[in-house]
This record gives C-alpha cells, structure tokens and sequence, in this order.
C-alpha cells in the first residue's frame, strides 16, 4: 500500500507524529527545527539529537545537532552525503584528509567512505543522504 504522504513515526520523544516528511513540496523551516532539536530531551540527556525533516525514495535530509566534543565514530554511509554546516564549527575527516567546516561551509561524499564527524563547539548541520537501491 503506497501513500502519497509519508508521515514519521510518533516516538515517546518526539510525540508530534503528523510531520510531514515527503510531498510533492515539502517547506522546512530549519530555525525551528534547531530549536526543536535543542528543546527536547535526548539533547539534554545525550551528546547529540537529530530529526529527520524529509525522506522520500531516493533522498533523506537530517538536521542534526552536536554538543562540543560529540564525536560521530567513523561509519559509512551506503550513498553519496552531504553534509552543511548550519551554526557551529565540526572537523569532517576521512581516512585521507580533514575539513574544519563552520557556518555556510559544505562538503560531499561519495558512497561507502569511511568518515568522522566531531564538533569542535556546539554545532547544527544538514546531513543529505542519497539513497542506494541495490
């Protein structure tokens, strides 16, 4: 059964589950979205907090937030990223080079490279993530 809107799930965290998260236009306001990210728990309680603010077949956008110090673990991500800087300062590595990125700075990456992701201060940024269909 396809639906022409798809809608997150409600979590106990985030309980709003009437997002929309893909429709032929889809707005994202991503001040509110930071402020939404900082507001709830899993921030105050945990070293980081995202929220996905748009999935479709072939495309997911996540607006996540660090605090300083918080380390995303070398990963891999089975399709091309982007990533954004939104507020904030992160050192974006792989295993062959390093980025400092701050406010306005982005980089892209094609799929399943190793790569980590540490906030130098407090930062926001805008993950892309192009999905694979093997």
């Amino acid at each position: 059964m396809h639906t022409e809107n798809k809608f997150n799930e409600s979590t106990p965290q985030r309980p709003e589950g009437e997002r929309v998260l893909n429709a032929p236009l889809v707005e994202m306001n991503l001040n509110r979205f930071i402020e939404q990210v900082k507001n709830e728990s899993t921030w105050l309680e945990s070293d980081h907090n995202s929220i996905t603010i748009f999935k479709s077949n072939s495309l997911r956008i996540v607006l996540m937030g660090l605090h300083e110090n918080a380390e995303l673990k070398p990963h891999k991500a089975n399709g091309v990223i982007s990533v954004q800087v939104l507020e904030g300062k992160l050192r974006f590595s792989t295993e062959q080079e390093t980025h400092i990125m701050e406010k306005g700075q982005m980089v892209a990456l094609r799929e399943n490279i190793t790569h980590s992701v540490k906030a130098l201060a407090e930062s926001f940024f805008l993950l892309t993530l192009s999905m694979n269909h093997h």
